[in-house]
């Protein structure tokens, strides 16, 4: 309350004494008075004015009252003892001084010295404070006696806040805008800071810069790289360059970096190792803000380079290397120094996360933490106990992470430092591929987005490899490739993808690429494979064209470039192999198009359907032979290359996965893959899926050994039932190994029983055989139904699917020719004058070497094929069974043999020719070659139009050796009577039991051969041009292909060559605008094809071939079908007819007995049965018939074409009718009769189905064996689609008849285009001025002789037709050429094909597919 009045007092007294009322003031005066009693005087003193209480009384003067406050107030604020000042008590201070300065190395300790220091400050009344400022002074002065000061202040010292308010005071000092701080100051504040006698908290408000500058200019660094990475990705004109530089010169010249004593004091932390203290203030600051100053990473690099140095002397010095020791660390509150490698999980680990890529100011450091790496996962690798193993599985985390947060950033920021790349591959490739391409992942995608230095390094990298790939020619590849080095030892992954990025545009770059990839390390080839694999995976390439037909160009580059890279330079090519392998799981087969490249770069294998005939013939041979002649480039030096691959794929398993993965994925292109993807593209897929299978497992077969290949590839039963490989596949797996586990058994045989005569060495062959084979027999027997092996035997299956061309036949032509190669080169090598006598020696010890090889090896082939010839000589009696018909017997054979390995491979093409041709000269028990050959060549269009591009080329080769061979049979009749004449595949007779051997008359002649032949190329013809004539893209493409494959055989003859001439010539006109690739391959064959007419010969060279003769009595005009307008007795006219026709229509003349009775009298009466057909048929089929049927008959005969019998009655078909023996002569007359009545029902009545169908039978059922040749007509070979060649019946008639000029014209008109169909003529007639319809032109053009478009051909057999052939056949039926012949088509299938008129002049096709 006192208090309170007092202020009220003080506020009156003011406003009172501005007043001019004088009693005013008196009343204030006399209230003050009265309330003296309540209020002390001295609180009235202290409030109120001098005045006012000298009115009061209070006071005597107020003038001396004011200079007695002033005077006070002066002594307690102003006035100093004289002690506080130096100048003052000069020695006292100076003993202090001399005290702290004296030598401290001997044994003065801090405890004398401070009892000292009390002395002083009692004798001459010394300042406390001020004697700590001068102990921290001199301690400023004399740094280095920590040992001697720190006691000495933890002694003295009486708070903590004092000392910190002091080194505060001293460092705000140093604040100014140039002010340096000290050294010294931060290590005395580190070394107090570390003995925890001041706080941190406490020490860091005093220091600049803040907080919250150290991160806006940390911000400002990541915004200037990334200006600057921006800068040097623009495109700028030179002078704006200029000017840019110059910028920044100028900028860097004003700026000087502020003195920042946070990262002070932190570098003076870590000097001492105050690692704790450290930490705290670098978790303050952003990321690696700290160590981007080169000061603080170099104190940080010191500090580790102490902890990790005991540790590494003991397990990570090289041997040879000594090294400096290294003092360890005084202060005992220091880190304590690794001993071991759990040991740096304390803090060294920590210690490197914080230095980050500012690693690479001390590459000493950085080779030492490498080393103890490296050091660390041997030991990983050899500990076997599982306990150990798990507590070290977190140390190989750390290191992993210590890789990818320090290492590999490090080296980004070294500049070019082969060295530590080497020293880090060392460590490296102890890991895995899968960790190591994690690592090179993380630091190709994000390490260079963290820290501003690498932003900036990422773009003045990626600008000089721009530099450099401008540059870069096939001239200055070795300075480019220095060039190129240099900057991959820092940053590959940058540079890399770069030249990647270029590689994928402009693939004329990847060979001088290759070349200057030379001064590469082994870090750097590790990084370009991942980064390969990574370019590979891109999902935002698309692997294919725009046009989805074809791969893309990017890939096809990066394809070639792992080729040639992986061949060239030791890369690891786990990873590679193990993407492709992935790819085939998720089922995508483009990046097969890789591992394709890179086994034919490495092992020197290529694949390819465009080998010439020499090479193919070279591929028959042994492996020297093979590498010497069988592909287009010279196949030397990859040894090496070809045992990396081989041991990538044993190593990792992956040898039989990607076998088993390409074979399931070939229907896997079709199936799963094909569905969307366009015909030509799934074709392209499908071609490089199978052909990177078989150079892959040709690589396997040639450079595994024999036990590493048994011991990977299993039996062939379980790769087909239980892996699901498909058979051919399978077989060409195992076929190795079948070989290899032979010679092995071989082998053992000879050493067991040595003898040296060849007969023995050929059974110890034998038996080898039988001992491997002998579980291949009993395991093909699960892959196909029991029903097969009714007509195959499991032996002959195997035996024809383990062959190959080497066991086939010697290749003597290629061997001599290699030779003769080799004694050129040695020939030319003498004659050079030039060359060094050194390096010629050399070269003629090759070639002497070479030489030596292929005769060896040649030699030793052909021992090996006369032990399988003997060998197969021996079995084949058991090949093939007799239970069924040769007819399935063959299907069966070529269904489950030749079919799928003719189109597998381009040898495997040869192999199925040269294998049917061995089979028939061994003579070989139930095999009918006729047949075989026939069931080649008769239709292939469905075979052509399902195959691929490469298929189509390997099927046209099989085709163009079966062809070869056919035509040397055809070319000479001598060769033809050797080599077939008396052979059981020629034989014209179906027994049940074997070939008895010698019956001339019951094998083909060789005329009748010379017919077969010509059949077949006409069926060629035929299925040529009917493909052409589709328009579907597939069916061309490949129908171009074979005939280009078959075109040194076929055509032959002259006018089959230019009905196809004619069709190509059209197929050119047509796709020369919309399909490119159809007209290039058109005119490739066109061109070749009128390069070979000089090789044709005409249809009657080709094959004998008789003139029609002409009737000119009405006698002879009787004869009618039975006699003069009968073809030929050639199996190429009656091959279409089955042997069941000839039998139902013998069953429907005479009884079984009179066929076995003509049988056995077919030789002995065949001069007879040709002078009867001529010339008394007629007259004794008058007799035999009633008056009124031949009276009609007559008048039929001139109606119709009595001169001639149509050659095929329903068009299209080449078939021919063959007149009954002589049992059945009166009957074939009404034969014909009935036929041709039918025939004009039809035509007018429509009958109904069951009688077309049974007159349809008749027709085919009459025999074709004609008794003359004179009276025969040759059937004319037609050139289009399913079109017959327009044959005329008889030209006698119609001019005795006379022709009218209606009649003249459309027959000028059929003449001149026999290849034309009826609607194409009749556009023509009705041209010429003719009005007719076009069923009247097709009416006309029958009654002048010629046959229409439509084929006839012969039904399938029904079950009565069946029995009868099979009773024929057990009783030993002899069968004539043209009825063997029959027996070729007994199941066909045909394609019908109706042109139905529409208004307006157009047609409408119907196409009938007919089985």
């Amino acid at each position: 309350m006192p208090s309170i009045l007092a202020d009220v007092f003080c506020i009156l007294d003011i406003e009172t004494g501005c007043l001019e009322e004088k009693h005013k003031r008196d009343h204030f005066t006399q209230l003050v008075g009265t309330c003296l009693i309540c209020v002390p005087d001295g609180m009235l003193k202290e409030r109120l004015d001098p005045e006012t209480l000298e009115s009061l009384g209070l006071i005597k003067q107020a003038q001396q009252f004011n200079q007695k406050i002033v005077k006070i107030k002066t002594k307690l604020f102003y006035k100093q003892q004289k002690f506080n000042l130096l100048r003052e008590e000069n020695e006292g201070y100076a003993k202090l001084i001399t005290e702290l300065g004296q030598d401290l190395s001997g044994n003065l300790t801090s405890h004398l010295v401070l009892e000292n220091i009390k002395s002083l400050i009692g004798c001459f009344n010394l300042d406390p404070n001020r004697v700590l400022d001068i102990i921290l002074e001199v301690y400023e002065c004399r740094s280095e006696h920590d040992e001697f000061f720190i006691p000495l202040i933890k002694s003295y010292m009486c708070e903590h806040q004092t000392l910190c308010h002091m080194l505060g005071f001293k460092f705000k000092f140093h604040q100014e805008p140039n002010g340096e701080t000290p050294s010294s100051l931060y290590h005395i504040a580190a070394a107090l800071l570390q003995h925890n006698l001041i706080a941190l908290e406490d020490l860091y408000v005093h220091l600049l810069p803040l907080d919250s500058s150290i991160v806006e200019e940390h911000k400002r660094e990541i915004l200037e790289a990334k200006q600057i990475a921006r800068k040097l990705t623009m495109v700028l004109v030179p002078s704006e360059k200029t000017e840019d530089k110059e910028k920044e010169k100028e900028e860097e010249k004003n700026e000087k970096p502020p003195d920042n004593q946070k990262l002070g004091l932190l570098e003076a932390l870590l000097r001492i190792g105050d690692w704790q203290h450290a930490q705290s203030i670098m978790d303050q600051m952003p990321a690696f803000y700290a160590t981007s100053h080169k000061a603080i990473a170099i104190a940080l690099c010191q500090l580790l380079h102490l902890i990790v140095e005991p540790l590494y002397r003991r397990a990570a010095v090289p041997k040879g290397a000594k090294g400096s020791l290294m003092m360890p660390l005084w202060s005992k509150q220091a880190l304590r120094p690794a001993e071991s490698f759990d040991d740096l999980s304390r803090g060294v680990f920590t210690m490197l996360c914080y230095l980050g890529p500012h690693l690479s100011h001390d590459p000493i450091l950085f080779a030492k933490i490498v080393r103890l790496g490296k050091s660390f996962m041997k030991e990983f690798q050899s500990e076997s106990r599982q306990d150990t193993k798990d507590r070290m599985d977190s140390l190989l985390s750390c290191f992993l992470s210590i890789a990818d947060q320090v290492l590999l950033p490090s080296l980004s920021l070294m500049e070019c430092n082969a060295c530590m790349s080497e020293e880090l591959w060392g460590f490296f490739k102890l890991f895995p591929y899968q960790h190591r391409y994690r690592l090179y992942g993380q630091w190709k995608n994000e390490t260079y987005g963290n820290h501003p230095l690498l932003v900036k390094i990422k773009a003045q990298t990626v600008d000089r490899a721009k530099y450099i790939m401008k540059r870069l020619t096939k001239e200055n590849v070795k300075p480019s490739g220095r060039q190129i080095g240099k900057l991959s030892h820092s940053n590959p992954t940058i540079l890399f993808d770069y030249i990647l990025s270029q590689i994928q545009w402009y693939d004329n770059l990847i060979t001088p690429v290759v070349d200057s990839l030379k001064y590469l390390t082994s870090l750097n080839y590790d990084v370009l494979a991942y980064c390969i694999i990574e370019a590979l995976a891109n999902p935002e390439k698309e692997k294919m064209k725009h046009d989805d037909t074809t791969i893309s160009s990017w890939l096809q580059s990066l394809a070639s470039l792992c080729g040639a890279v992986f061949r060239k330079y030791p890369i690891e090519l786990a990873g590679l192999l193990q993407y492709v392998t992935n790819q085939l799981k998720a089922g995508k087969s483009f990046d097969l198009l890789i591992l394709k490249e890179v086994v034919q770069k490495m092992a020197g294998i290529e694949i390819t359907d465009e080998m010439t005939v020499e090479q193919l013939e070279a591929m028959t041979g042994g492996e020297q032979l093979k590498a010497e002649g069988g592909y287009f480039g010279q196949i030397r030096n990859t040894k090496k290359s070809s045992q990396r691959l081989k041991d990538a794929l044993l190593d990792h398993e992956l040898a039989l996965p990607l076998c088993l993965l390409m074979a399931q994925q070939r229907n896997g292109v079709v199936f799963s893959e094909g569905g969307e993807k366009h015909l030509k593209l799934v074709g392209k897929l499908y071609d490089q899926c199978h052909d990177t299978l078989v150079q892959f497992g040709g690589f396997l077969a040639s450079n595994l050994s024999t036990e590493d290949y048994i011991k990977r590839v299993p039996s062939v039963d379980v790769l087909c039932n239980q892996l699901h490989t498909p058979h051919d596949a399978a077989f060409f797996l195992s076929r190795p190994m079948y070989a290899h586990q032979i010679l092995s058994k071989y082998d053992e045989l000879k050493k067991a029983e040595k003898g040296n005569r060849q007969q023995q060495k050929v059974h110890k062959y034998i038996a080898a055989c039988e001992q491997i084979m002998a579980p291949v027999h009993e395991a093909v027997v699960s892959l196909h139904l029991p029903k097969v092996w009714d007509d195959l035997r499991p032996q002959f299956y195997a035996t024809f699917w383990s062959l190959t061309m080497y066991d086939l036949a010697v290749p003597h032509n290629a061997y001599d020719r290699e030779v003769n190669k080799l004694k050129m080169q040695i020939k030319a090598i003498d004659e050079n004058t030039e060359m060094p006598l050194n390096k010629k020696k050399k070269e003629k010890e090759r070639c002497t070497a070479l030489q030596d090889k292929l005769q060896e090896e040649e030699k030793k082939q052909l021992e090996h094929v006369q032990r399988v010839l003997h060998r197969l000589k021996l079995e084949k009696d058991n090949w093939l069974l007799a239970k069924s018909t040769k007819n399935e017997t063959i299907t069966k054979f070529l269904q489950l043999c030749i079919f799928p390995r003719c189109v597998f491979s381009a040898i495997d093409a040869v192999y199925c020719a040269r294998f049917v041709e061995l089979v028939h000269q061994q003579k070989t028990p139930n095999f009918c070659t006729l047949l075989c050959y026939d069931r080649v060549f008769s239709d292939i269009i469905y075979t052509v139009a399902s195959c691929t591009e490469n298929e189509s080329r390997r099927y046209g080769r099989f085709l163009c050796c079966m062809l070869e061979t056919v035509t040397r049979w055809h070319s000479d009749r001598a060769v033809y009577e050797k080599e077939c004449g008396n052979y059981p595949g020629f034989l014209t007779i179906f027994r049940a039991s074997g070939f008895d051997g010698g019956n001339k008359a019951d094998q083909l002649d060789y005329e009748n051969f010379r017919h077969v032949a010509h059949k077949w190329h006409y069926k060629l013809t035929k299925a040529s041009v009917h493909c052409l004539e589709t328009g579907e893209y597939t069916h061309i493409r490949n129908i171009l292909i074979v005939l280009t494959k078959i075109l040194p055989w076929y055509p032959k003859v002259l006018n089959l060559g230019q009905a196809l001439e004619c069709r190509v010539h059209k197929i050119c006109q047509e796709e020369k605008e919309k399909r490119p690739d159809l007209y290039a391959l058109a005119m490739g064959y066109s061109g070749q094809l009128k390069g070979r007419k000089v090789h044709m010969v005409p249809e009657n060279e080709f094959h004998h071939k008789e003139q029609p003769v002409r009737s000119a009595t009405p006698g002879t005009l009787q004869n009618g079908p039975g006699n003069t307008g009968k073809p030929a007795v050639t199996a190429a006219a009656s091959t279409g007819k089955a042997e069941e026709g000839a039998v139902e229509d013998s069953d429907k003349s005479k009884d079984k007995s009179q066929a076995v009775q003509k049988t056995a009298s077919k030789n002995s009466t065949a001069a007879n049965k040709v002078n009867n057909s001529n010339g008394s048929s007629t007259p004794n089929s008058k007799e035999k018939e009633d008056k009124e049927k031949t009276t009609k008959e007559k008048k039929e005969k001139k109606d119709k074409n009595p001169g001639s019998t149509p050659e095929a009655k329903a068009g299209g078909k080449d078939k021919q009718k063959e007149e009954k023996p002589t049992d059945s002569k009166e009957k074939t007359p009404k034969a014909d009769k009935d036929k041709r009545k039918d025939d004009k029902k039809e035509e007018k009545s429509k009958i109904d189905g069951k009688t077309a169908e049974k007159e349809w039978s008749k027709e085919r059922d009459v025999s074709n064996d004609s008794k003359t040749k004179e009276g025969s007509k040759v059937e004319k070979s037609a050139g289009a689609g399913s079109m017959k060649s327009l044959v005329p019946r008889s030209e006698g008639v119609e001019s005795e008849r006379g022709k009218t000029a209606l009649t003249l014209t459309l027959e000028r008109i059929v003449k001149q285009n026999p290849f034309k169909n009826v609607g194409e003529i009749h556009k023509e007639w009705t041209a010429a001025g003719v009005s007719a319809s076009r069923t009247t032109t097709h009416r006309r053009m029958q009654d002048m002789g010629f046959s229409c478009r439509i084929p006839c051909v012969k039904p399938l057999l029904n079950n009565r037709q069946r029995q009868k052939r099979l009773a024929s056949k057990r009783t030993g039926l002899l069968l004539s050429g043209p009825k063997l012949c029959s027996l070729m088509k007994i199941n066909f299938a045909f394609t019908l094909e109706i042109r139905v008129p529409e208004s307006g002049g157009r047609e409408k096709r119907h196409t009938i597919h007919v089985a």
